[in-house]
């Protein structure tokens, strides 16, 4: 793939994509500064994305190791639209599989989490070991005689799909490509995100799971955008959490398939220029007043004065620090019109009771009903109300610019918007 320095929206040649009516479709002239409607639309588009993105040269997230902390832990959850099953097996390896028996097809893990000797098909009692093994096919011999499998069946032959597997600071990614470089590797310059925020052991806290009525993108490109969180977020601008006049960057991957950026509270630069247009904004409220303000109160726990940090990968994968509020966001698409985001909330293992707690408290900043993010899920619905059926209508993404590095690290910015249209179309192979 091009780096951004030398991608250009022409540099790619790709093919038309045709609808269910054979209609040629094509990407708008301006390439990755426009997204047309019927991408979020088309269900010949999401069935194409599971294969070319989701199951294609990408690392998904699938959990934390904590959450699978014994031999025989198994958590069950998706890649796209695909179950799979991450377990840790009796050498304490961890292991995916594509919850799926090779026999006919059956899922075999229906539980969210569990403890498991081995993986049981309930249809025909085909066992698999935790790494994905077939090790008895009930009846394979037959019986007096007659039935069973072919005398050249070998149970090495039929074991589970499974998947390339990687960590990165408690962190569980898999891929079903055999292509795609090392995890650390791709995510490139990001991955400092993710190490100064997970530096230690990790232990759950709870679970948000909300289903949105949008199509996967929307909300995929809605923590990647930088620059909407202190227009369309009251509480971020009208207390101070996050504000443009504050101290704020943001850092890319070489790719550009993946993003964070941080806002450090209490370092306000105010101008003649943000003074107007703050004045401007419905989420500037200095009337707002909290009952109970404790909130706010956060301890900067890195000693760096980053009061906000919001990581993204690509596809599906967000990482935030809201104040002393941690967790793991990981987008599921449901079809082309609907997703899930399951928020999983969590502290250090040596975390104080005090810390749990404030972080506990400071989570209702975030998930479904959060103060902040409850906002999100709703402006997607209202974006996949607004684009009906998708036959007109693009979006116009030039904030900061028209090209993959223009904007540079500013927060005022759809760099990262850019970014991911532009990788989107290359592995769709859209023109």
């Amino acid at each position: 793939m091009n780096t951004p320095a030398q991608a250009s929206q022409e540099s790619v040649v790709r093919g038309p994509i045709s609808t269910r009516d054979k209609t040629p479709r094509h990407w708008p002239a301006e390439g990755y500064t426009r997204a047309p409607y019927w991408v979020y639309t088309d269900p010949e588009i999401y069935a194409q994305e599971q294969v070319k993105i989701f199951r294609g040269k990408t690392w998904n997230y699938l959990g934390l190791e904590a959450e699978v902390p014994e031999v025989g832990s198994f958590k069950t959850t998706y890649i796209g639209d695909q179950s799979v099953v991450l377990t840790r097996a009796e050498d304490g390896s961890l292991h995916a599989v594509v919850n799926r028996c090779a026999h006919r097809g059956n899922m075999l893990c229906r539980d969210a989490f569990g403890q498991a000797k081995k993986l049981y098909c309930v249809y025909h009692a085909w066992n698999y070991n935790l790494k994905g093994d077939l090790t008895h096919a009930a009846f394979s011999h037959g019986l007096r005689g007659e039935g069973g499998l072919p005398k050249d069946f070998q149970l090495s032959e039929h074991g589970l799909h499974k998947l390339r597997v990687a960590t990165i600071c408690g962190l569980v990614f898999a891929t079903f490509s055999n292509e795609v470089e090392p995890l650390e590797e791709w995510l490139g310059d990001v991955a400092a995100g993710i190490r100064r925020v997970l530096h230690k052991p990790l232990k759950v806290l709870g679970y948000d799971t909300q289903r949105i009525h949008a199509n996967w993108k929307t909300y995929h490109e809605n923590p990647r955008d930088s620059y909407h969180a202190n227009i369309l977020h009251t509480f971020y601008g009208t207390f101070g959490l996050s504000r443009q006049s504050q101290e704020s960057g943001m850092t890319l991957d070489k790719n550009g398939r993946h993003v964070y950026f941080y806002t450090k509270a209490g370092t306000e630069k105010k101008s003649e220029d943000f003074d107007k247009t703050s004045a401007a904004l419905r989420s500037v409220n200095d009337d707002m007043k909290l009952e109970d303000p404790s909130i706010l109160k956060w301890r900067d726990e890195f000693g760096d004065g980053v009061s906000v940090q919001i990581l993204t990968t690509y596809p599906s994968f967000v990482l935030h620090q809201i104040a002393n509020s941690l967790a793991t966001r990981q987008l599921i698409p449901r079809g082309v019109g609907e997703s899930d985001l399951v928020w999983t909330y969590f502290g250090f293992a040596d975390d104080d009771e005090a810390t749990t707690q404030t972080r506990l408290v400071q989570a209702n900043l975030a998930g479904s009903a959060g103060m902040i993010s409850v906002e999100d899920a709703a402006v997607c619905e209202m974006m996949q109300k607004a684009m009906a059926d998708g036959q007109s209508g693009e979006s116009f993404i030039e904030m900061g610019g028209k090209t993959l590095e223009s904007g540079g690290t500013s927060k005022l910015s759809e760099r990262a918007i850019r970014n991911f249209w532009h990788n989107y179309r290359s592995d769709m192979e859209l023109a």
